[in-house]
């Protein structure tokens, strides 16, 4: 029985030798290796996409509704600049004095 003990840890003594060296490699080379993996997966699944070809989008290309468009022409360009912030009524700013 003790001979069987002794046999099998000194199968595993250059394992765990091994492991105590590399560990720290070890480590690296599986978290690389997952995420090219994970990489390779996503990029896969973007590529292959299985779209119906029968399918006809909802949306109606070149119609806005007219609140939206009002939102639009009320936005300013970048050469105007920003109109200057406006607080609340009746509220201090202890910041601004």
């Amino acid at each position: 029985m003790e001979q069987k003990k002794s046999h099998s840890l000194s199968l595993l003594k250059p394992v765990k030798t091994l492991f105590r060296r590399f560990h720290l490699t070890l480590f690296f080379v599986l978290i690389i290796g997952c995420l090219s993996g994970a990489v390779l997966l996503m990029s896969d699944i973007l590529q292959n996409t299985s779209a119906d070809p029968n399918y006809t989008s909802s949306i109606n290309a070149g119609t806005i509704d007219e609140a939206t468009l009002n939102r639009l022409n009320d936005l300013h360009t970048s050469p105007q600049g920003a109109p200057p912030p406006t607080l609340p009524a009746g509220r201090v700013n202890p910041f601004g004095e």
